[in-house]
């Protein structure tokens, strides 16, 4: 049972994918056309996270992702938002990356795995608002 507010998710309507590079690399030019890309570059890699629609053949892992959005903006201090969408998608194995960004919050989970995780959050008292 939900001891926080559930929450309204919006369901992102495009497939992601996820692109790792030498962490020297540049940021290729096609991830800046993307209607959703997040880049974090590290002493390890570069990683990008964007719609698939963008990426060029080739140039992401296998597999692709779907992202559910916390709506709204949250306030940056505000404990547990992570942890009530993760816990119930751990307890029924789903795995998933978590995106953030300064005003909200990014569930990602594989697209072999999107029904079973909607069905998870929306037992665990959260709301799913398809795109329109």
């Amino acid at each position: 049972m939900l001891k926080e507010p559930a929450m309204l998710l919006q369901l992102l309507p495009y497939e992601l994918s996820v692109c790792r590079f030498d962490p020297g690399k540049p940021v290729p030019d096609w991830a800046w056309e993307a209607r959703f890309v997040s880049i974090t570059r590290t002493e390890e890699e570069l990683s990008i996270f964007c719609d698939s629609a963008v990426v060029p053949e080739g140039a992401a892992a296998p597999g692709v992702w779907r992202a559910f959005r916390v709506a709204g903006q949250l306030d940056l201090e505000l404990p547990g938002i992570i942890s009530q969408l993760a816990v119930p998608l751990a307890a029924r194995q789903i795995s998933i990356f978590s995106l953030s960004t300064h005003d909200t919050d990014y569930m990602v989970v594989g697209e072999h795995q999107f029904q079973d995780a909607c069905e998870v959050l929306g037992r665990a008292g959260h709301t799913l608002e398809e795109p329109s």
